[in-house]
């Protein structure tokens, strides 16, 4: 291997021949780990200081290094920096340009690390400012479902089972339903945060240094709760970013749900609501559509941050201790992932406001589906007739308006009687679809006031 072919790689004293441009390109990844500069460079700097206040380092070596890496932030950020596919990672590429700016400093800053803490450290930091910029996200998502849920709080809405008509609530307190999964999701983030934000700088390649380091020192300057205990555990494993995918499937599926009712309530059968037209498309050929092409798209990436997750856990279940090669391919699905649930989260926060209500085919669908009979069968039971009874009996009511084409409030009250004796005139407060959402006024009921109430907790978090 010539000199100038040696000089390109950090590790190239031990071989005899150049690496094959077949290798180069396929074990190379700067392609995609470029966008983890910011934090290599933060913990490079960290790193840095460190050094010169243990005196492995000198305070001009120090000087030396922050010189060149604002130069090198400089380049990167006005788009002159040359990213080397030969120089195979962004750690490289950024240690040989600052060499070449300071000279023997720049040589001096990789004592007492190894790429492998190196790279596990950048990702801790890159994971961790993407789950605080999604925690954002998810506080914005969570208003736009509070503002809509308290526009909608009385608007009546058939509940479903196995997708028939069940019982009346209200759109708001639907809307709730999906407050408290995104509620659960950032609290997810939150713990997944807490166990990211370890540093593994200090570990080094798998046994750590010889040189007098101190960790904690390093872990204040980059906001890290404490220190990776085991130094073999510091480089090797990925579970806090299998776990923050893991968040993520959870988050995407509750939006897949979500999307899937959007989709069904704009189709023509159900009409609950209209998307803005911002959020749909047309068709090549049929002038009349107005397809819900952004909820049917968050459907589809669901399964995309599923097979990430999936990845990233197959990835990592045959590695032995410590750092492995494979650990390259975490980046992708990751970054991926990232990507995504910040694309989706932007795009529902934008969409949740221009969603509008049709109330009255709402409450046609309510009148279709005999959704008041079990306030009937709970009617029935106060007046002293076990519950078993009187479900029978609403069953037999049910029938017979069905025979009728009729919903059960429109049955006569004789008609009514047949069915049980206990039934009086007072049965029609009950039947109606406002009086079954009234008389849930329980914590956690569909009352409009209760939806109200559960409306101001959550705003008060």
């Amino acid at each position: 291997m010539s000199q100038s072919d040696s000089s390109l790689y950090t590790w190239a004293g031990r071989f005899s021949e150049p690496m094959s441009d077949l290798v180069k390109r396929y074990t190379a990844s700067v392609d995609f780990d470029w966008r983890m500069w910011r934090q290599d460079i933060r913990a490079s700097l960290a790193h840095a200081t460190m050094l010169a206040r243990q005196n492995i380092i000198s305070t001009n070596d120090l000087a030396d290094i922050e010189r060149g890496m604002a130069q090198v932030v400089s380049e990167i950020e006005t788009g002159n920096f040359v990213w080397s596919l030969d120089l195979e990672d962004l750690h490289l590429n950024i240690e040989k340009r600052l060499t070449a700016l300071v000279g023997d400093a720049g040589k001096r800053l990789h004592t007492g690390r190894s790429r492998n803490d190196q790279v596990a450290t950048d990702i801790r930091l890159y994971l961790r400012d993407s789950i605080d910029d999604i925690v954002i996200l998810l506080g914005k998502f969570q208003d736009r479902l509070l503002d809509l849920a308290e526009k909608e709080a009385a608007t009546a809405l058939p509940g479903f089972t196995h997708l028939q008509v069940a019982q009346p609530i209200t759109f708001g307190h639907h809307l709730l339903a999906y407050f408290e999964m995104v509620r659960r999701d950032a609290e997810r983030f939150a713990d997944c945060r807490r166990r990211t934000n370890r540093l593994p700088l200090g570990a080094a390649a798998l046994a750590g240094t010889t040189y007098p380091i101190d960790r904690q020192f390093v872990a204040d300057l980059l906001g890290f709760d404490g220190v990776c205990e085991n130094s073999l555990d510091a480089v090797s494993d990925r579970d806090f970013a299998i776990e923050f995918c893991a968040a993520c499937a959870l988050l995407m599926m509750h939006i897949s749900r979500l999307s899937e009712e959007l989709v069904l309530w704009m189709n023509p059968r159900f009409g609950f609501i209209r998307l803005a037209d911002r959020f749909c498309t047309g068709s090549s050929i049929m002038p009349q559509k107005r397809n819900p092409d952004v909820p049917e798209l968050a459907r589809g990436k669901t399964g995309r941050i599923y097979g990430h997750l999936t990845a990233l856990l197959t990835l990592m279940k045959g590695q032995p201790l410590a750092y492995n090669k494979d650990n390259q391919e975490d980046k992708e699905p990751l970054f991926d992932t990232i990507d995504t649930v910040n694309d989706t989260l932007r795009i529902f926060v934008e969409l949740i406001p221009g969603i509008t209500t049709n109330p009255e085919n709402m409450r046609d669908a309510l009148r279709q589906g005999f959704a008041t009979a079990t306030d009937l069968a709970d009617y029935l039971t106060r007046k002293g007739l076990p519950f078993r009874d009187a479900h029978e009996a609403v069953g037999l009511a049910v029938r017979r308006a069905e025979e009728l084409g009729v919903d059960l409030a429109q049955l006569s009250l004789g008609e009514l009687q047949r069915f049980s004796t206990r039934i009086s005139d007072d049965v029609f407060a009950v039947l109606s679809i406002d009086g079954s959402l009234a008389a849930r006024r329980h914590v956690g009921g569909t009352a409009p006031e209760q939806v109200l109430a559960a409306i101001a907790r959550a705003r008060r978090g």
